[in-house]
């Protein structure tokens, strides 16, 4: 009964949360990650082997979608000014991350937690606001940077946590290392083929195509990468990314193709991950004050240093376009969440303070959602 009772579950709220979505005027993940816990709370979801191996299945999808969104291209085509201009966005956002975390006493693992940044809901910002603003644009280009940054970032810690930080780790670290320069070198090699050769790619990915070619390698290159990564014993969501990655970068001509994937990814199997998520918050958390407090003061940490950071723009945009492009990076949902199951599963962190990662990630895309509409309702000085 109980595995009816999930199935039952999950597909009225995969079916329910879009309307709820568009009646809220929240995201759509939000909402899954709010019935989740409903629904866990009130007894309909169980945490059965099925559900927690679709459920990580989809987690890695959501990483594939994510470096659908990357295109190593576009990024070494930004003007070179900018690109300097975002990598000292990012190292200021881990160095005031460090010297907030070494001075009010947090783990060292926060120092990589507060400046994670995703595209994921940026995306989605984009697709409601249009193409035309300066910040949003520069917000995805900067956004894609920071999002391999953070998951490189995402890896390595996930390998310190589940070997040590010893022997094992430098040499784990190592091979790491090794994969990147290896796949480096693989798409300088692909980017001179294709040059030379274009017509490999309308063969493998043919433009008139019945027989779905261009799914069946996404999913073929989507699991060559999980299975090199478990036979490295890396982080299997840092696979799942590049395999992303690859495909946004090489396979540009079908222009399809990241809507196809994303339609069955947010259409099925994504929703299941953040049910999933939800259903592991317990809602009497929230009468916790140790984690309310602690979600309010990650979620502030995490806005206030990219508000900050912003300002190495200053010569770029205007200052509420600064503020608007540091809040679109305020919303690393995904990443959060990713990081806080890794070290609740390697017992880096109890289950109060899983909870209280949890609550900040909703937090943060509820004030950010609503800051933004209301900068840009209130604001006719937005430059596009």
């Amino acid at each position: 009964m109980n595995e009816i009772a999930i199935i039952t579950t999950i597909s009225l709220i995969i079916f329910s949360s879009p309307f709820l979505a568009k009646f809220t005027k929240l995201p759509t993940s939000v909402i899954e990650i709010a019935l989740g816990t409903l629904f866990g709370t009130w007894g309909f979801l169980h945490h059965v082997p099925l559900f927690e191996l679709v459920a990580e299945f989809g987690f890695l999808y959501l990483m594939f979608l994510a470096g659908l969104e990357v295109d190593l291209k576009k990024i070494l085509a930004i003007d070179k000014k900018t690109l300097k201009k975002g990598f000292l966005y990012i190292g200021a956002l881990y160095l005031l991350s460090f010297l907030l975390v070494k001075n009010l006493g947090f783990e060292n693992i926060f120092i990589a937690i507060f400046p994670l940044i995703s595209v994921g809901l940026i995306a989605a910002l984009r697709k409601e606001y249009g193409k035309n603003y300066t910040w949003l644009n520069l917000s995805i280009a900067i956004g894609s940077l920071g999002e391999v940054v953070s998951i490189a970032i995402l890896t390595i810690i996930s390998t310190g946590l589940e070997f040590g930080f010893g022997t094992e780790f430098y040499k784990k670290i190592f091979i790491l290392s090794l994969f990147l320069l290896l796949v480096l070198g693989a798409f300088k090699l692909l980017q001179v083929l294709f040059w030379w050769y274009p017509e490999i790619k309308t063969t493998l990915m043919p433009k008139i195509d019945n027989e779905e070619q261009d799914i069946r390698l996404s999913m073929a290159l989507f699991f060559l990468f999980i299975s090199l990564m478990l036979y490295l014993h890396l982080e299997v969501a840092f696979g799942a990314f590049i395999a992303g990655i690859f495909i946004a970068t090489f396979f540009e001509h079908k222009r399809s193709l990241p809507h196809k994937l994303s339609s069955f990814g947010f259409g099925f199997l994504v929703p299941i991950f953040f049910i999933y998520t939800g259903s592991s918050f317990k809602i009497a958390s929230l009468l916790v004050s140790d984690i309310s407090y602690s979600a309010l003061l990650i979620a502030a940490i995490m806005i206030c240093i990219r508000i900050i950071a912003a300002f190495v723009f200053y010569d770029i945009m205007k200052l509420k376009e600064q503020i608007l492009f540091a809040l679109s990076h305020s919303m690393p949902l995904t990443l959060l969440v990713a990081i806080a199951t890794i070290a609740l599963h390697t017992k880096f962190i109890d289950e109060s303070e899983y909870m209280a990662f949890i609550l900040a990630s909703i937090i943060e895309v509820l004030f950010t959602m609503i800051t933004i509409r209301l900068i840009i309702r209130f604001s006719g000085n937005i430059s596009r």
